[in-house]
């Protein structure tokens, strides 16, 4: 298998998190993929129509696209650990997923207005409401970390969200006020799988 991937990407993260975790970091080729929001990618869009990352191109040229989908194929495959729980387990995990996809999405949402948009045309607002549903989402972490698994998809994907606020949003210092979630990640960015898949700097 190969992994289309930009080392910045914490969705691409939250795939070789999960690949660690489960046994398999050795059966993913990892390729730099370049990508671009406002552009097409020669080197993903012959896989991926829509020209992002994490992409993963499978021995029969099949490519399975986005990170919730590759997320579960490799999980499927696991002949070890299985990190989508079943029963009503599995839509709690789902739903921590979810919640910190939705503060990824909103992230790089900030990121594209601060970083690629011309400065006479960005929205203040527009910046203000992303980084409110960050914040949002921060909050009910704090509420909810004292009562997640210690791993699974969803506790995978909330400690790659946070650790790309770390690397892309130091300034919005999400620690202060959360002391329960700053204890919890102390302890999971500890994790090989995590110290292995830590983006480059700069």
């Amino acid at each position: 298998m190969k992994l289309l991937y930009s080392p910045a990407s914490p969705y691409a993260r939250k795939v070789l998190v999960l690949a660690h975790e489960t046994g398999q970091a050795g059966d993913v080729a990892v390729v730099t993929a370049g990508v671009s929001p406002t552009a097409g990618s020669p080197d993903v869009s012959p896989h991926n129509p829509l020209g992002k990352v994490p992409a993963l191109i499978l021995e029969d040229g099949t490519c399975l696209f986005d990170s919730r989908v590759i997320c579960e194929y490799l999980d499927m495959r696991s002949e070890g650990t299985h990190l989508f729980p079943e029963g009503a387990e599995r839509w709690d995990a789902l739903a921590r997923q979810a919640l910190a996809d939705g503060m990824l999405d909103a992230a790089l949402s900030a990121r594209y207005e601060r970083a690629l948009r011309p400065e006479t045309l960005r929205w203040d607002a527009w910046d203000a409401g992303q980084v409110a549903k960050i914040t949002a989402g921060l909050d009910r972490i704090e509420a909810i970390v004292a009562d997640m698994p210690v791993l699974d998809i969803g506790t995978i994907a909330i400690a790659c969200a946070l650790g790309y606020l770390d690397f892309r949003f130091p300034e919005l210092a999400w620690r202060d006020g959360r002391p329960a979630t700053a204890a919890w990640y102390a302890v999971f960015e500890g994790r090989p799988s995590m110290t292995a898949t830590v983006p480059p700097q700069g």
